[in-house]
């Protein structure tokens, strides 16, 4: 059974493993407990990028949107925001793939469902598809021509 802080590692190695692949510089910051893990050095732009985890439930990977750490009164939640975090790059262990989700997804959402395949219904309306975020197609988007 690993660690939250094992998993954090694992899933921060994927991540800068998949950017470099890409040729993007990563820089980490040199303290840790901010609101970002890395950075990823994308042509002009300097990128803050929150590294997670992302667990498999069924056909779904469930990505939280927010750090957590006890406090007195018990767990506290802080969801991650676009002023603080231009990306979260989520690595899915049972997968062995990253995905990318850009701020406007998640700014202001506790967490994302990234869906795998189709829904039991058939429902396909307000469906976020993993697919949509894989890391190849987002990189090259940034990355650009």
């Amino acid at each position: 059974m690993l660690t939250t802080d094992q998993k954090g590692a694992i899933a921060e190695l994927a991540i800068v493993h998949a950017a470099i692949r890409f040729g993007v510089d990563v820089y980490r910051p040199l303290v840790e407990g901010g609101r970002y893990d890395l950075i990823f050095d994308v042509g002009a732009r300097l990128l803050r990028v929150q590294c997670k985890w992302v667990p498999r439930q069924g056909d779904v990977l469930v990505l939280r949107c927010y750090s957590c750490r006890r406090a007195r009164e018990g767990l506290r939640k802080r969801p991650y925001t676009a002023e603080e975090v231009d990306l979260i790059a989520a690595y899915a262990p049972d997968l062995d793939r990253c995905f990318l989700v850009p701020a406007e997804r998640f700014d202001g959402r506790a967490q994302i469902q990234l869906r795998l395949a189709p829904s039991r219904n058939n429902q396909r309306l307000g469906i976020t598809w993993a697919e949509d975020f894989a890391f190849e197609a987002r990189m090259a988007a940034l990355l650009g021509p």
